[in-house]
């Protein structure tokens, strides 16, 4: 069972990590670069919120989000 535990160990520390040890060594000659994942991200998730407000404006233009509170009996 040891085993099994030290080869996950392995696997990651010396495998799945390996190219975020690229980028820490990166980071002392091009912070930007280096942090371009994290840029990546933030990119593509400025981008879903901007998508998602369009889609929610839209929705609020054809009156189609209304909501009725008294779909149920409780509600009334």
């Amino acid at each position: 069972m040891r085993a099994f535990f030290e080869a996950i160990g392995y696997l990651f520390t010396d495998i799945l990590f390996l190219p975020m040890d690229m980028f820490r060594a990166l980071e002392l000659e091009n912070w930007w670069i280096a942090n371009i994942i994290t840029w990546i991200f933030i990119i593509i998730c400025c981008a879903a919120t901007v998508y998602w407000i369009k889609q929610l404006q839209i929705f609020k233009e054809n009156r189609d989000d209304e909501q009725d509170t008294t779909a149920h009996s409780f509600l009334s």
